[in-house]
């Protein structure tokens, strides 16, 4: 719901611990009759409704508590302990989620009809995760759980090891698990198509591969152009020796004028970023630090500032812990983080911005001295020549890396290729895509964490959050003409505002990713808006 580099969804069972709440199955429970649905006023059953939810909210909001405790301060000698913690606390979770007479309240409150939008979308989300629920069984719910703190740890090892053998066969529970979870909730659709849902409503494979196809076509030309026709802009003066505790202080600086409420969050440092936490008023987010590269903490502490920004100001009041107050989707989120660190951060009014508080806060950098605003938003949007890392690759060879994983783990789940498949296939595709292969697996197939915590099927929410971002912001231009004076003089509040209106205070009342940017900005979802700004950005700044 990363936000982990992202929280997925529900009150932060992050990324790694975050558990999407919204997701299509069968039916479990009997719809009643007329005649028995007017048992009970639509008021009180919605009343006991909102009790009932509020309650497993709470509950969630506790396994995003360990998660993120996990991540960041628990001992190593823990991890079997936190696993059965979680295991546990998954188990009473379960247990009222699939409650039969939560499946009553619904099916009255259904066929009521609420003319209400706020309650028919509480009403409709919590349906919806009823149904995925009572799809499964507890046995399969505890052994997600379980395998989710294992998976982890087993990461965690294989990767400060470079070692795929010792994580390849928790993967391959975990690709068995989700095939059997999706069979579960929805055995008519392709198991990939279930679980991209989960994390992105509506959207399947079919077209995100019509989607990813655009991006592919016109990124990878322009990537060539770049590397073969264009002047790069010099970014060596951001390399050298940067104390990160001055980092880390710079970077909440930043985060608080950006209008992240301290009284409601914490910011920490992990082995991968994320934003957790237990709700809105409880937003943990982390990043993490390198004294030799200036930006990789700095972009990452304003990508996580926005996933918080959009924690802190979801829908309270009456609906405050239900699912409409929700974030629409991980898609959605991304389009959150992506649009402060993208759109924002690498602009040119953020550069205005953002020089002096560097050559304030590391005077002796000579680099930083004597430099221009022009200069560091050039440096800036350096692209690179080996991008490795998805976390640490700029705007333009990003999408490229979400396009491998998806295609790697979309395959994986039609059974077209094995787990033992992934670390050739892993390396053959980013010498096809990037123009580089992996040293080893570390920098390779086993760099990201979400296949750890089950997390497939949400890879893809990047690039639709990069794509929607563009979109937004173009539209917040458009709103606000001051809007770039506005950034170049810290002046974050018009845009946070716009955000705030436009898209955190809706929560999960549109349905879709679609229907949300149709709101806000007049049209559905479009790769070419996307792939017209990068060949406009990158031609100025390559002068190609």
């Amino acid at each position: 719901m990363t936000w982990m580099r992202k929280k997925l969804l529900c009150p932060l069972r992050m990324l790694l611990t975050l558990r999407p709440t919204a997701s299509v199955c069968r039916p479990r429970f009997r719809v009643r009759t007329m005649a028995t649905a007017a048992a009970a006023p639509p008021a009180s059953d919605y009343a006991a409704l909102c009790e009932r939810l509020r309650e497993v909210n709470a509950l969630n909001g506790v396994s995003g508590l360990l998660g993120w405790d996990e991540q960041t301060m628990m001992p190593d000698g823990a991890a079997d302990l936190r696993a059965k913690q979680q295991a546990a606390l998954a188990g009473v979770v379960y247990e009222k989620e699939t409650a039969p007479e939560l499946g009553q309240l619904l099916a009255r409150l259904q066929a009521a009809a609420l003319s209400d939008p706020w309650q028919a979308a509480n009403v409709r989300d919590a349906a919806r995760n009823y149904k995925r629920k009572t799809a499964l069984s507890k046995d399969l719910a505890q052994r997600e759980a379980r395998l989710s703190s294992e998976g982890y740890q087993a990461w965690a090892k294989a990767r400060k090891s470079s070692d795929f053998a010792a994580f390849a066969p928790v993967l391959r529970q975990w690709v068995d698990l989700t095939k059997e979870k999706m069979a579960a909730i929805d055995a008519s659709k392709a198991p990939y198509d279930v679980a991209l849902d989960a994390f992105e409503r509506g959207m399947t494979s079919n077209r995100l591969d019509e989607i990813f196809k655009v991006v592919r076509d016109g990124l990878v030309p322009l990537l060539a152009d770049v590397r073969t026709r264009g002047t790069p802009p010099d970014d060596s003066w951001l390399k050298g020796d940067f104390d990160v505790d001055k980092q880390a202080a710079l970077c909440k600086e930043i985060a608080v004028e950006m209008g992240f409420n301290l009284t409601h969050g914490r910011l920490d440092v992990s082995i991968h970023p994320f934003t957790g936490g237990a709700g809105p008023t409880d937003v943990r987010m982390t990043t993490r630090f390198k004294a030799n590269d200036l930006m990789e903490g700095l972009t990452g502490a304003i990508h996580e500032t926005g996933h918080a920004l959009y924690e802190q100001a979801r829908p309270a009041g009456e609906n405050d812990g239900m699912p409409v107050s929700e974030a629409l989707s991980m898609g959605v989120h991304e389009s959150q983080s992506l649009l402060w660190e993208r759109c924002v951060a690498l602009s040119r009014p953020f550069a205005a911005y953002l020089l002096p508080k560097l050559q304030a806060a590391f005077p002796d950098a000579p680099g930083l001295q004597g430099k221009t605003a022009d200069d560091l938003y050039r440096a800036m949007n350096a692209v690179s020549l080996r991008s490795l890392i998805r976390v640490e690759a700029d705007e333009l060879n990003y999408p490229l890396h979400i396009i491998l994983r998806y295609e790697l783990e979309s395959s994986l789940l039609r059974s077209d290729i094995s787990v033992e498949d992934l670390p050739r296939l892993w390396n053959a595709r980013m010498q096809e895509y990037l123009g580089v292969t992996p040293d080893n697996d570390a920098q390779g197939v086993l760099q990201d964490v979400h296949w750890s915590a089950g997390a497939i099927g949400y890879f893809p929410t990047y690039s639709l959050g990069a794509m929607m971002a563009v979109q937004l912001f173009d539209a917040a231009k458009k709103a606000m003409p001051n809007l770039e004076d506005d950034i170049a003089a810290g002046r974050f509040a018009p845009l946070r505002e716009w955000l705030r209106v436009a898209i955190h205070s809706k929560g999960s009342l549109h349905p879709t990713l679609d229907e949300l940017l149709i709101s806000a900005t007049g049209e559905p979802l479009r790769p070419e808006v996307f792939l017209a700004f990068l060949k406009r950005k990158y031609g100025e700044i390559y002068k190609l």
